[in-house]
């Protein structure tokens, strides 16, 4: 009886279970291998961050859809040939994967054409022996075609010469298709704009696959490369005439005034100009930052715009580093960051003497900057894996680690660098959709009755600490007399998706376009010991910033392929444009379709006005010529045909940012310089100097009812009365706030 039972279900097994003497099952089990493997290699080798059950779900499925495709080509064909065939695509998606672990170990990233294809090869790019890099279980990815090889060859699977019906054939290639597609469509529910907005290298593979981010890649290069073959040197001279006609004078107060001065930028993530200033039952959200802004040692302008377009905090990156707008679609940092040839802030101070270094608490290559920062040449990135147990759960955020834990790990970085340096710190935190764990909480959220809103003054209150702590340490250290300290807000923190919140938060009823145009201020502030403070009320944006640093420093511009003009100068255009080709300037300002006066808010319609129309055509004409000039230099690699005098083509293979050769730099700089703040305390570290509060380090934050009592973290400072700062650049009397 019992045997009976064994037969019936032995027989039921081999009636469903495939035949793998048939092409078809042998099709079938090199489908289910090459999805294994592959599965595993994305679990075992790779980092994707994967959070969620359909993100889950979304990696298992991912391997099916390319292995139906490109296994199932061999259903075309029979016998010997069908059978080999599918060996051979297996064989080589394995090497793509097995080249794929091992780049990705020395990289954080995966392979692309253009770094195949660059000038030190793969090999070089991973800058020591393959066999120091290679573990035992990475071979395991070869162990299938090893095993149906065997298979075949001892016969134990007997080859089908059968052939398969060219009608299966074709159904088994559009399965593959549909079953692709309908993976793209829930990704794309789930991130949107995954192919147009790309971020990360890692988002690809996660949500569609290691073969598709291949197939995603090679497409891209190509129509990057097409656009550049067809571009010439010829095409830059029309850009450079229109970069000199608008170019500005300088300002004799200002330019060469931080000349030699360290530079500590911070990226104050996703922060509105609206925070400074701003209470929330009575209580400042930015004590900190209020005091910095209003300090007679800060020049802040209250008339500062985020220009972002697709690329939002890469594209503000562009504009600060490069004085290149972001691309009309897509992140330019993304698409050529790798490949392109730049004059970027980081490269003309390397050339005037400065070490220059990048801290981020996130992995090197979201927004593709581990390749883009060798083109504008930082010496150092100090990304995720050069700090202390980053990866520690309690220690991150949404994208990357907390601030405070951040900051102050990158300090003992930034203390080994040698003098002058150059230093840029994103921050995180203060980040879409605005979380933060109870015990970092030291304000009340907002009432907008917006869950996507409340929380922001929570995110942004957090980073105003962390700032002030990393301030505080670097006063006790020394290095703030010898510094010039710049912050700005890379993009809006609220969209405009959210007028009725807006409208609450601004105080107003609703809002209109107007309203909305200035919501895309964000703060942009320069302080320095002696520098000549004020508010100054310029008309600028991110794209001005390049021009207005290093002429602060005393570099000029003059000759620089750039569309900024210096915040300082005396004869600025006072044109703000937008990546969408709306604008705001001093006396008009066009947004969503409607024009406005910009001063009052007046809305008016320029076919009843002939002068304010002349204005206004002039200006859109001034705008759009500005952001085409800025795409072609972008992509036609424009910059490859030109060098300005004084400035060295950046060569990119010089720079690492692998851990292991970043400390190196770094020891390496230390034996043959000795301008590192450590020096200056006899080779001693000013760590014990930084203080944070920060509770998984040890810290007790303050509470909300502390926060009610005591407005702000001291900052080693009292604020100061602000005097306003006209366009010349000229202090006067008078008193003004930001916002």
């Amino acid at each position: 009886m019992e045997r009976n039972k064994m037969q019936r279900v032995i027989s039921a097994i081999k009636k469903w279970w495939p035949d793998f003497n048939s092409t078809v099952g042998f099709f079938l089990l090199s489908v289910f291998l090459v999805w294994l493997k592959t599965y595993w290699a994305y679990k075992t080798k790779f980092s994707l961050g994967v959070s969620g059950s359909l993100q889950e779900f979304l990696l298992f499925l991912n391997p099916i859809p390319t292995a139906i495709i490109l296994l199932g080509i061999a259903l075309y064909f029979r016998g010997r040939i069908a059978y080999w065939l599918m060996l051979l695509i297996n064989l080589v998606q394995t090497i793509w994967l097995f080249a794929n672990i091992l780049y990705y170990r020395e990289f954080s990233d995966f392979l692309s054409l253009n770094i195949m294809n660059s000038g030190g090869s793969v090999e070089n790019n991973l800058s020591k022996s393959i066999a120091g890099i290679i573990q035992g279980s990475d071979f395991l990815v070869f162990l299938d075609i090893i095993v149906l090889i065997v298979l075949l060859l001892t016969k134990v699977i007997k080859v089908d010469k059968t052939a398969v019906q060219k009608r299966f054939a074709a159904l088994t290639t559009v399965f593959g298709i549909l079953l692709m597609l309908v993976g793209y469509g829930i990704s794309s529910k789930d991130r949107s704009g995954l192919l147009t907005r790309t971020f990360d290298n890692n988002y690809i593979v996660k949500y569609l696959g290691l073969n598709e981010y291949a197939a995603y890649n090679v497409f891209k290069t190509k129509q990057t490369a097409d656009v550049k073959k067809e571009a010439k040197a010829s095409d830059l001279d029309k850009i450079k005439q229109f970069v000199k006609n608008n170019s500005t004078l300088q300002n004799s107060v200002y330019f060469g005034k931080e000349k030699g001065k360290n530079v500590i930028m911070f990226h104050l993530e996703s922060f509105q100009q609206f925070l400074i200033d701003y209470k929330v039952n009575g209580v400042e959200v930015t004590p900190n930052l209020n005091k910095f802004y209003h300090d007679q040692n800060t020049l802040a302008f209250d008339n500062f715009y985020n220009e972002v377009g697709q690329g939002k905090t890469a594209d503000a990156e562009m504009m600060l580093e490069t004085g290149l707008f972001g691309t009309a679609s897509g992140s330019a940092m993304v698409n050529y960051g790798t490949s392109n040839t730049y004059q970027a802030v980081p490269a003309w101070l390397d050339q005037q003497g400065y070490t220059t270094a990048a801290f981020h608490g996130d992995v090197a290559s979201f927004w593709n900057r581990d390749n883009t920062y060798k083109s504008w040449g930082y010496d150092y990135f100090f990304s995720k894996p050069y700090y202390k147990d980053a990866d520690n759960a309690s220690y991150n955020i949404g994208y990357g680690m907390k601030d405070k834990i951040f900051l102050q790990d990158a300090a003992k970085y930034v203390e080994q660098l040698p003098q002058p340096f150059y230093a840029k710190l994103i921050t995180v935190t203060n980040h879409y959709p605005y979380d933060l764990d109870k015990q970092n909480i030291s304000i009340e959220k907002t009432t907008t009755g917006d869950k996507t809103v409340d929380g922001y003054v929570q995110t942004a209150r957090y980073l105003d600490q962390s700032f002030a702590e990393f301030l505080n340490w670097m006063k006790k250290s020394g290095l703030y007399d010898k510094s010039m300290i710049v912050l700005y807000g890379d993009h809006y923190g609220i969209s405009e998706n959210h007028p009725a919140a807006i409208a609450k938060l601004m105080g107003k009823s609703s809002v209109n376009k107007y309203d909305l145009a200035n919501w895309q201020k964000v703060p942009f502030i320069v302080h320095a010991p002696g520098l000549q403070g004020g508010v100054n009320h310029t008309y600028g944006g991110e794209i001005d910033v390049m021009p207005t640093l290093l002429h602060l420093l005393g570099v000029s511009t003059a000759n620089d392929v750039q569309f900024g003009q210096d915040l300082l100068a005396t004869n600025r255009k006072q044109v703000v444009p937008f990546r969408n080709g709306d604008w705001v300037s001093a006396e008009y300002m066009k947004y969503g379709g409607n024009y406005y006066v910009t001063t009052t808010g007046t809305k008016i319609n320029p076919k009843e006005d002939p002068r304010a129309k002349e204005i206004i055509d002039q200006t859109q004409a001034y705008v759009n010529k500005m952001l085409t000039y800025s795409d072609n230099v972008q992509t036609g690699d424009l910059l490859r045909f030109y060098t300005p005098e004084g400035f060295k083509k950046v060569k990119k293979s010089d720079y690492s940012y692998k851990k292991s050769d970043g400390l190196k730099l770094l020891k390496q700089m230390d034996k043959e310089q000795d301008t590192t703040l450590k020096d200056q305390h006899d080779q001693k570290s000013t760590m014990a100097d930084y203080v944070t509060d920060a509770p998984e380090l040890g810290g007790q934050p303050q509470t909300i009812q502390q926060a009610s009592s005591s407005s702000s973290t001291s900052t080693d400072g009292a604020a100061t009365d602000s005097a306003t700062v006209d366009d010349s650049g000229a202090a006067t009397d008078s008193t003004a706030v930001g916002q």
